[in-house]
């Protein structure tokens, strides 16, 4: 009776401990594991959602968005006084030219044209995609109202560029009404 016992005590810590190790784990997204929060310029943001930017069938970056607590709609997001949206680069065919042109595009849809304002505010930006991209680089740009957007290269921070009307069309680019991609944006919101 007493090994039953100990045999069902074990059992049942084992199966407490692997509920709560697999709650612990990261969420993998098209291979690449995402933190469950990151901590940026002191402050702690979690992972509201992620998934892949694809182009012509093929997986280009994972995209995930970091918050100070879980967001479902664009302009919570745009409204939180800090957001982050991190880009693991799972392809060899990016480029920093690339990235350049996508992220020219993105400043495009994300002001229905009007970049003029902010103009160089992207220039500054596009001085961070100067250096090649190579895969498994990955980009956490810190959007955050109080100092404006901060971007980090492999958890080096770069620049911080300030302005409201930059940070918000840095965070269209993937949340606004023409978004990067739909599928990224709705994975992104946890939809």
């Amino acid at each position: 009776m007493k090994s039953l016992s100990t045999l069902l005590l074990a059992t049942s810590v084992l199966a407490t401990s692997v509920l709560v190790s697999s709650s612990l784990q990261a969420k993998e997204v098209s291979g690449v594991q995402l933190d469950d929060s990151v901590q940026l310029d002191g402050q702690t943001l979690i992972l509201n959602g992620a998934g892949v930017r694809s182009k012509f069938f093929i997986d280009l970056y994972v995209g995930s968005l970091y918050v100070p607590t879980a967001l479902d709609s664009a302009q919570a997001v745009i409204d939180a006084p800090s957001a982050a949206v991190r880009l693991n680069i799972t392809s060899g065919m990016i480029t920093a030219d690339k990235m350049k042109d996508a992220i020219t595009q993105g400043f495009d849809d994300a002001t229905d044209g009007n970049t003029t304002p902010i103009a160089a505010k992207i220039e500054q930006f596009m001085g961070l995609f100067s250096a090649e991209i190579v895969e498994g680089d990955q980009f956490t740009l810190l959007a955050d109202k109080a100092t404006g957007v901060t971007a980090y290269k492999n958890g080096q921070a770069q620049a911080t560029i300030a302005g409201e009307d930059f940070r918000q069309a840095l965070l269209k680019i993937w949340l606004g009404e023409q978004p990067a991609q739909d599928s990224l944006k709705e994975a992104m919101l946890g939809e």
